[in-house]
């Protein structure tokens, strides 16, 4: 039986998916996702934020710099900025770099539409010996509607290689999909129970590991988030990203520091 407000909010549900489901098609013949940007993903930043060509570190005589390797889809391959220098893995690097005191040797392995099964198949293999190795994908596998055992299956499975090729592992959730311009508002509304599924599901996953675990799903969004796609970050929306996911990295390095002696 009805409510006096219209059907129980389970039927509700049900009702929006086939909607949300043509809404997807929809977007995808008409939002114009931007490109990964031009230029080099590797390289390596000074503390007073001077880069420089990967191997610069060493040549230097700046000691062994930090190795930063970053796995996953568009928003480790920086799509929404301009030029690579921009995106989101170099401005963790200059953070962490700045806030350790030491070179960061950083390299991206990531490509546009890349759900959790191709990092772990394709970019997860191109990395070993990273200091700091962080995972970010989720996104593309909402979208292509993967469901969560695929899901958690894959994720398992990455941070198990993770752990053996990173001294340091982090992870990151999807991103904030439900509240892109870009898509409709039921297609949004669904989202949103697939992302909060989806993050619980990664936190617990991460926590069982140990792994810090970055919720960049639920946070509030700085103004001049969204890039000209309205579906990936703008430069301003990867710098708040960059904050939290390099506290995260600092505080992972933190842990390997000596206690005082007293």
């Amino acid at each position: 039986m009805n409510t006096p407000d219209g059907p129980p909010a389970g039927i509700r549900r049900r009702l929006r998916r086939p909607v949300a489901l043509a809404q997807a098609l929809i977007a995808r013949r008409t939002v114009r996702l931007a490109p990964e940007p031009p230029g080099e993903r590797r390289g390596v930043v000074a503390p007073d934020g001077t880069a420089s060509p990967a191997g610069a570190g060493r040549e230097r005589g700046a000691g062994e710099p930090l190795r930063l390797a970053a796995v996953g889809d568009s928003l480790v391959a920086g799509s929404g900025v301009d030029a690579q220098d921009q995106a989101l893995v170099p401005r963790v690097a200059r953070k962490v770099a700045a806030r350790t005191g030491r070179d960061v040797e950083w390299a991206t392995h990531a490509r546009l539409g890349a759900t959790m099964r191709r990092v772990r198949y394709r970019f997860l293999p191109q990395v070993d010996g990273a200091d700091l190795l962080f995972v970010c994908a989720g996104s593309n596998d909402l979208m292509a509607r993967r469901s969560l055992e695929e899901w958690t299956e894959d994720l398992d499975a990455v941070l198990d290689g993770a752990v053996r090729r990173g001294r340091h592992v982090v992870a990151c959730s999807a991103g904030q999909l439900y509240r892109s311009p870009a898509l409709m508002a039921t297609l949004r509304s669904v989202l949103r129970e697939w992302t909060d599924t989806q993050t619980e599901a990664s936190a617990a996953i991460c926590a069982r590991r140990g792994v810090p675990f970055v919720d960049v799903a639920h946070c509030d969004l700085n103004e001049g988030f969204w890039a000209a796609d309205g579906f990936h970050p703008s430069a301003a929306g990867y710098e708040m990203a960059a904050d939290m996911v390099a506290a995260a990295m600092v505080d992972a390095l933190a842990a390997d520091a000596p206690d005082p002696v007293v």
